[in-house]
Formats: C-alpha cells, sequence, structure tokens
C-alpha cells in the first residue's frame, strides 16, 4: 500500500495552507469536517467526481491541513486542527468563520432603514 505523505507540522508552509483554502470545494470539505468530525473521503456531499474529490483530499494533505487515515478500503479524512493552530495561530478559524459567513443569505434592508 503506498504511503501516504503528511508534512510534519514544522513544515507546514502558509502560502500551500492558503492555495488549499481558497478553492471552494476544499472550503466545504473543511467546514464538514469541522462540523461533524472525522468522516470517509466519499461520504462528502461535493458536486464534484470522485477522481476531483481525491484530488482535493490530496491538496489539503499535501499542505498539512487534514491527516488521512486508511481503515481498510475507506481514507478517514480529519482536520489538524492542532498542528495548524500551532503554526498559524487562528487562522482555520478565521478562515472558517469568513466561508460560513458568505455562504449564509445575506439580510435585505429595508428602504427605511436605509434612510436611517
Amino acid at each position: 500500500m503506498k504511503i501516504l505523505f503528511h508534512p510534519d507540522r514544522k513544515d507546514i508552509q502558509l502560502a500551500s495552507v492558503l492555495y488549499a483554502l481558497s478553492d471552494p470545494i476544499r472550503l466545504s470539505i473543511i467546514s464538514d469536517i469541522q462540523h461533524n468530525g472525522e468522516q470517509a473521503c466519499n461520504g462528502f456531499n461535493v458536486p464534484v467526481a470522485k477522481s476531483t474529490l481525491s484530488h482535493h483530499a490530496r491538496t489539503l494533505r499535501e499542505a498539512g491541513v487534514i491527516h488521512t487515515r486508511v481503515q481498510g478500503t475507506q481514507r478517514m479524512l480529519s482536520l489538524r486542527t492542532e498542528d495548524l493552530n500551532a503554526r498559524f495561530p487562528g487562522l482555520l478559524d478565521s478562515v472558517l468563520r469568513a466561508y460560513e459567513a458568505a455562504e449564509q443569505p445575506v439580510p435585505v434592508m429595508k428602504a427605511e432603514e436605509s434612510s436611517n
């Protein structure tokens, strides 16, 4: 079986993490893991092919954002929150808060509220 690459904590680079978090599909995966915990790679509800999902998981793993654990035929994905917070305090929380805020519908102001 192929050994999966996971960078050591000290080798996680800010540019790689930001690149990995710059894609909406990857942000969706990270948000899902944060809210639901470790999940199988095929458990994400994303509008991409299985091979594309594998590519996104590999990008996140090689950047140091997630850890992939092989369990039988499944690949279980979990966040490397402790490692990311040690290297870049608050980054993951800030990115996820911004992502989730943007996913919510923006309230519409009434005409009389905007004139005050």
